[in-house]
């Protein structure tokens, strides 16, 4: 049995085709799970400021690692990796189809492959680089890589930016372009599906997220988790700073960078069988995608 991979850009629709194709696969007798791979997710109390799956789609759908970690725990591609790895082969092996949905492309990458992920840096450095960053910028230390890394990330990836000064710091050889390639060793045989929608469609669908993320309360959300101790990991919630300066604009254009970061991840991945959704249906969609199993 093949594992279903879906990916693509914030607010093109992934829960409702996963919650579509599951019901399709029903009809082949099949028990399909949805398993998270959302960087951010993970975390419990921020579901609305995350767009996790709500309780009705979540009766429709079962999934797998939402609200596994506390907002105060820093979290990390490794500690997901072993997490995700357990529920598919746990899945697998009671012939249940997992259906991965994926909003951050290295958890994604994590859940499918074995990958050579860095160890966490000491805290010391860790604090002395966010210092820096709260102090002069993300372009400030952007300009500060090696030349050859900086151009694999956008001079306004904060969380990546940060993770390349650590670990250049740290002396550890960060990834290179290499190690992208990582559709060639999967851990199981996999339909890598890239959902794409265009830019006018998208950018309407995102402003529509984030004006129906603020009437379900993201904003007390966000409140909430900050004076519980919020992670560094956990404040790398899209808006989750926005929200607390009270800019919902900014907040829209920080998911309109996330999804064009998002999209590159796609174009490098190998493989992968793209699906234009553009005026579509999930049920149109979920149609598509089973037929590719036939």
């Amino acid at each position: 049995m093949r594992v279903l991979a879906l990916f693509g850009p914030t607010a093109a629709g992934k829960t409702g085709v996963a919650i579509a194709t599951a019901e399709r696969l029903r009809g082949r007798g099949e028990d399909p799970v949805a398993v998270s791979c959302d960087a951010l997710q993970v975390y419990r109390g921020l579901e609305t400021l995350t767009g996790a799956a709500t309780d009705a789609e979540q009766g429709r759908l079962e999934h797998r690692l939402l609200g596994v970690a506390a907002v105060d725990e820093e979290w990390s591609a490794g500690r997901f990796a072993r997490l995700a790895h357990a529920e598919i082969d746990s899945l697998l092996s009671e012939g249940r189809r997992p259906i991965l949905v994926g909003g951050t492309g290295l958890y994604l990458r994590a859940a499918l492959a074995d990958l050579d992920l860095r160890p966490p840096v000491p805290a010391e450095l860790r604090e002395t680089v966010e210092a820096e960053l709260r102090e002069r910028g993300p372009e400030a230390l952007h300009a500060e890589l090696d030349p050859e890394l900086a151009a694999t990330v956008h001079p306004n990836d904060r969380q990546r930016i940060v993770r390349l000064t650590e670990l250049e710091r740290a002396g550890l050889d960060p990834p290179r372009d290499s190690e992208r390639l990582w559709t060639a060793r999967l851990r199981h045989p996999t339909l890598l599906v890239g959902i794409v929608v265009d830019s006018d469609e998208l950018r309407r669908r995102i402003d529509g997220r984030v004006e129906a993320m603020l009437a379900a309360g993201a904003a007390a959300e966000a409140e909430r988790a900050a004076a519980d101790g919020a992670s560094r990991t956990a404040r790398a919630a899209l808006g989750f700073e926005e929200l607390l300066a009270g800019d919902v604009e900014a907040m829209k254009a920080a998911h309109r960078a996330y999804a064009r970061r998002q999209l590159t991840w796609l174009r490098r991945m190998r493989e992968v069988t793209l699906i234009d959704r553009t005026g579509r249906s999930d049920a149109d969609v979920a149609a598509e995608i089973v037929a590719l199993f036939d």
